[in-house]
This record gives structure tokens, sequence and C-alpha cells, in this order.
């Protein structure tokens, strides 16, 4: 029930931008950065010139139960 109630959340969140604190590289490709809105939700996106330490503002494109996933807009 819970990962169901995740998903449904955020769904409700592609669509939308979402300033991000770059945290790492992501664990599973070398050409994506992993980081975290100011809620606290894991977001994946492409590592453009994005390095760990940068907020960037991500478009949500699509989703997991535990992970947004998006496309960065501006790094700020």
């Amino acid at each position: 029930m819970q990962q169901s109630n995740s998903l449904k959340n955020n769904q409700a969140r592609i669509g939308k931008t979402y300033k991000v604190l770059v945290e790492s590289t992501s664990k599973r490709s070398n050409e994506h950065m992993s980081g975290r809105t100011d809620q606290n939700i894991k977001t994946v996106f492409q590592k453009k010139n994005a390095k760990k330490g940068d907020y960037v503002l991500v478009k949500i494109t699509d989703c997991t139960t535990a992970t947004l996933l998006g496309d960065i807009v501006e790094i700020l």
C-alpha cells in the first residue's frame, strides 16, 4: 500500500519543476547525477555541466515509487 501511495504522489509531480541540490553521480550511470528536492525527494537527471554542490532546476518527466526522473532546465 505504501508503494502504491508513493507512486501516486510522485506521478502527481510529473511536469513540475523543482530546485534540486546535486549530491553525486547516479549509482546506475555516469551520465546522470542525483540529488534531492527541498522536500527531500531523490531526483535523478542528466549530468550536463552540473557538479556536486550545485543547485539546479529539474523538470520532472517520469518517476518510480522512490525517485523522480527529469531534465535540467537551468543550473543556478
